[in-house]
């Protein structure tokens, strides 16, 4: 008896750290925009006047536990489960099949590079400096409508005409010509190339080029993001409203403890991230009173708030900053848009 007892404990255990299909996500650390990492400002600006700054302008993180950057076992994951702070998800929701762990990383660092460029455009954007941008082919899609005509690297310059100064420019013009040949000029090493592409329908209505761009930037002044060991491109939001404060006399804050999330394009608008509820709780244990949510991820706020902690529902920069002032000035923010899901 003693024997078989000691086999099936055993064999639970083994059973117990048996790797599953499973990634955990648990609150994370947060960082302040306005304050410093490592001894080093998490934002520093040079070529343009700065402001000194109080108060918080808190990004916040997520703990992610399995897929490829690492197992997790039935009891982690069961473990997970009757842990309110923790959400578990299967792989393939988090990360495509078959990435690797320097793929994960890569796109990670990649995402939070991009970010940060956003970050700053966005900023500028916002406060009405000019700068440089023009949108670069970093790649073709599948089947794209582009196959040899639209080459990476090129520069897309004109769409029928018209000076391509943003994406918006060349979505409309996809979608007046509704499927019709587009003349494209783009410029390749150096010189300009005539094209002529005719659009594809995407399957949802609009018509595509089948490219993906970038944008390469010019910004008037320098500003530097110095954040170790966070990735993926969730800060930006936060990183705008840091470069605002940063570059703008007085004190957006107003010495209040703000926190927030969400990817941020040039022209301001706030998308969807993943592990709010997360982020939301780390936030709140680290003194934040107020959070800047994507109004993407309303459906996941609502009904999962930490208690004391007032979150506000934000679909552009525009929004963000009006919300930090209001708080900052001590003004009245229950009006503020919330997030009350469906």
């Amino acid at each position: 008896m003693m024997v078989a007892g000691l086999a099936a404990l055993g064999l639970g255990i083994a059973v117990g750290t048996l790797p599953v299909p499973y990634v955990i996500e648990s609150p994370g650390p947060t960082y302040n925009t306005l304050g410093q990492s490592q001894g080093h400002p998490v934002i520093n600006v040079s070529g343009h006047e700065t402001y000194p700054a109080a108060g918080n302008l808190d990004l916040t993180t997520v703990y992610v536990d399995g897929g490829p950057t690492g197992s997790v076992s039935i009891l982690n994951a069961f473990s997970a489960w009757l842990d309110s702070s923790k959400a578990v998800y299967p792989v393939e929701l988090i990360y495509p099949t078959g990435t690797t762990k320097e793929e994960a990383q890569e796109q990670s660092a990649v995402a939070m590079a991009t970010s940060q460029e956003n970050a700053v455009a966005s900023a500028l954007n916002e406060l009405k400096i000019p700068f440089g941008q023009q949108l670069q082919a970093a790649g073709l899609s599948k089947d794209s409508a582009s196959a040899g005509k639209i080459q990476q690297g090129d520069i897309l310059k004109s769409i029928n005409g018209k000076d391509i100064t943003s994406l918006a420019v060349i979505q409309d013009e996809l979608a007046a010509g509704k499927g019709a040949p587009a003349a494209v000029t783009v410029e390749r090493a150096g010189q300009p190339v005539a094209l002529e592409v005719t659009p594809k329908d995407n399957g949802q209505g609009r018509f595509i080029l089948g490219v993906m761009l970038k944008y390469l930037f010019s910004f008037p002044f320098q500003v530097q993001i110095s954040l170790d060991k966070v990735g993926g491109p969730s800060a930006g939001l936060m990183f705008s409203l840091g470069i605002i404060d940063t570059v703008t006399p007085g004190d957006l804050t107003g010495g209040k403890h703000i926190a927030g999330t969400g990817t941020i394009s040039p022209d301001g608008t706030v998308g969807p991230i993943g592990g709010i509820g997360q982020k939301m709780r780390g936030a709140r244990s680290s003194g934040a009173t107020l959070f800047l949510a994507p109004a993407g991820n309303c459906d996941e706020v609502a009904g999962h708030i930490p208690g004391g902690l007032q979150v506000v529902r934000v679909e552009n920069l525009g929004e963000a900053r009006h919300a930090v002032e209001l708080a900052g000035s001590g003004q009245d923010t229950s009006a503020l848009p919330a997030c009350t899901g469906k």
